[in-house]
């Protein structure tokens, strides 16, 4: 049964106004990270990811591994709110160096979603979370868009974010459409109160009977609210939902837990199995499913898709390639992936990623 939507605050956010703070030059920022980067780089973590992506992406690591063991060099982007618009934001932007991320020629692409990027790295002021106020702009890695755009999600359409927290890919999704009903499910109770805070940023009132946010175990859904959705997406990241995040990890401050996390890694695509098939019990016939990680691992992207279509005789995969296609100017692909999933590999000029996604339907009944 579907609850009551979470009584949330009163939207949030701050009015930051083009060009009002200072920005570091990519120089300054290089400076900044470049004296901690010794200290900050866990060790044993790169050991392990020099073994394992050594052998899974060939030659393609070492300029992968360049990228995330440099944050001068990382990019961010920004998705603008079209609950809150800025005179001026955009033309601010341009001038800056920042284009739109997507070119119009996307199998889908709503004219409200609005990303900006720039290949030059570097961070666009944040903006505080402020009562009463909506935020202007979410600041994210331009690859977390691609799971969104890969759903396809349409006006009136029950939709589910499995794993919501942080919240930007759902903030996202209703910058794309405005589904029947949206449901945010996030199990660990710290990041279900920054999903919560994310959403009271981003979201005006009126859209508030829409979103419903849980704090369900998202194995138990599917039981619980079996054929309920259109559209299922799942995105694992880290901290207490199961994937490996490389970039974080990576810089992991404690080595001991960075050990603990590697071997606790072997149990995670079992998790995530789980997880998918509650999404796929979730799903009506006929509804589409997106899953995403943000890690490089095999075992935790392919893998998992491959049992899941090898198990379940109800899903078939989806080809994305036509929105790989769209987005190759800006994004690089590992070759060799089938048609239904995409890895997007970080390198310089754009670091982006690490992003896996595959999408998957559920057939009809006969």
């Amino acid at each position: 049964m579907r609850g009551p939507a979470l009584p949330l605050a009163r939207r949030a956010g701050a009015a930051l106004g083009p060009g009002r703070a200072a920005r570091d030059t990519p120089a300054q920022l290089e400076n900044k990270t470049k004296g901690k980067l010794q200290k900050q780089i866990c060790q044993v973590v790169l050991d392990h990811f020099e073994k394992q992506y050594t052998a899974e992406l060939g030659d393609a690591w070492s300029s992968v591994r360049d990228v995330l063991t440099s944050p001068w060099c990382w990019q961010h982007a920004l998705l603008l709110n079209r609950f809150s618009r800025c005179p001026g934001l955009e033309s601010s932007l341009a001038e800056q160096g920042y284009h739109p991320a997507f070119p119009a020629a996307l199998p889908y692409l709503p004219a409200a979603l609005r990303c900006y990027i720039r290949p030059a790295p570097g961070r666009f002021p944040a903006q505080k979370h402020q009562p009463g106020k909506l935020k202007e702009y979410y600041l994210l890695n331009a690859a977390s868009l691609l799971p969104v755009l890969a759903l396809e999600v349409k006006d009136g359409e029950d939709v589910l974010d499995l794993c919501a927290a942080p919240g930007g890919k759902s903030v996202a999704i209703l910058q794309c459409a405005c589904p029947g009903h949206f449901h945010c499910n996030e199990y660990d109770d710290l990041r279900s109160r920054w999903l919560e805070q994310t959403m009271e940023s981003f979201i005006p009132d009126a859209l508030i009977n829409l979103v419903m946010v849980s704090k369900l175990d998202g194995r138990k859904i599917g039981d619980l609210q079996p054929e309920s959705y259109d559209k299922v997406t799942l995105l694992l990241v880290l901290v207490d939902a199961p994937c490996s995040n490389d970039r974080s990890w990576l810089f992991s401050t404690d080595p001991q837990q960075a050990v603990l996390r590697l071997m606790q890694r072997k149990e995670l695509s079992s998790l995530q199995f789980q997880l998918l098939r509650s999404a796929i019990k979730a799903l009506r016939p006929g509804g589409s499913l997106v899953y995403s990680t943000c890690t490089l691992s095999k075992a935790e992207n392919s893998d998992v898709i491959n049992l899941i279509l090898n198990s379940c005789r109800d899903v078939m995969p989806v080809d994305i390639s036509e929105l790989a296609r769209g987005v190759s100017q800006e994004f690089t692909f590992l070759s060799g992936m089938q048609q239904h999933e995409l890895l997007v590999l970080p390198e310089k000029g754009r670091a982006w990623g690490p992003m896996y996604v595959a999408k998957l339907k559920k057939r009809s009944s006969t």
